[in-house]
């Protein structure tokens, strides 16, 4: 995995969604620049845990697709005298 990297858009966005969330539920502002650097610390320190929920929701997803898949192969099979 390489590093989780957000555009200065993005980053904008998320250090403002930090500072909305602080301010409203625990009555504490902070600054833009401190709001970038807990997002910095946030996304380093815990990022890894969503991406690592990230890969094993997919793999659910295609685990299911995949027997799926599978399923409608055999439907496709033509029945002989070989037994399995």
């Amino acid at each position: 995995m390489s590093d989780i990297a957000f555009t200065n858009e993005e980053k904008e966005i998320l250090s403002g969604k930090l500072q909305g969330y602080l301010l409203k539920e625990l009555d504490y502002e902070i600054g833009r620049f401190d709001a970038e650097f807990l997002l910095d610390f946030i996304t380093k320190e815990l990022g890894v845990y969503y991406y690592n929920r990230g890969l094993y929701d997919a793999r659910a997803v295609i685990e299911k697709r995949f027997d799926e898949f599978t399923d409608a192969v055999y439907q496709l099979e033509k029945p002989t005298d070989f037994m399995r």
